[in-house]
């Protein structure tokens, strides 16, 4: 059983920076990859970024490829999602998630409750 907590949303000007981050709880977080998701207001929920479970391998969406950049502290149980050059389409719930199958796919195995992102013009 894996518990997640996200943090650090918040309401940022356009062109500004932000750091999410996802606690977890237990003692088994290096062995799941994590993943960042999100959802706006009438969308569906989309993947945002992964990371895999040593931190070696992360994978982008092409909407925050070059903006976004996922980490992991395997020591703290902790992930993160810094955001910089944020523009108002990337508002929206940010959800961590965990899992032991593949990182693009969202069929995570845990879900964190999700933490608000908005972004002003």
């Amino acid at each position: 059983q894996v518990q997640l907590v996200e943090s650090g949303g918040g309401l940022v000007q356009a062109g500004g920076s932000l750091r999410v981050s996802c606690a977890a709880s237990g003692r088994t977080f290096s062995r799941y990859a994590m993943g960042w998701f999100r959802q706006a207001p009438g969308k569906e929920r989309e993947f945002v970024a992964g990371i895999s479970m040593t931190g070696v391998r992360t994978y982008y969406a092409d909407s925050v490829k070059g903006r976004f950049t996922i980490s992991r502290d395997n020591a703290k149980n902790t992930v993160y999602l810094q955001m910089n050059s944020l523009k108002p389409e990337d508002t929206a719930v940010y959800y961590c998630a965990a899992t032991q199958g593949v990182i693009t796919d969202e069929r995570y195995d845990y879900w964190g409750p999700g933490t608000q992102v908005s972004v002003s013009s």
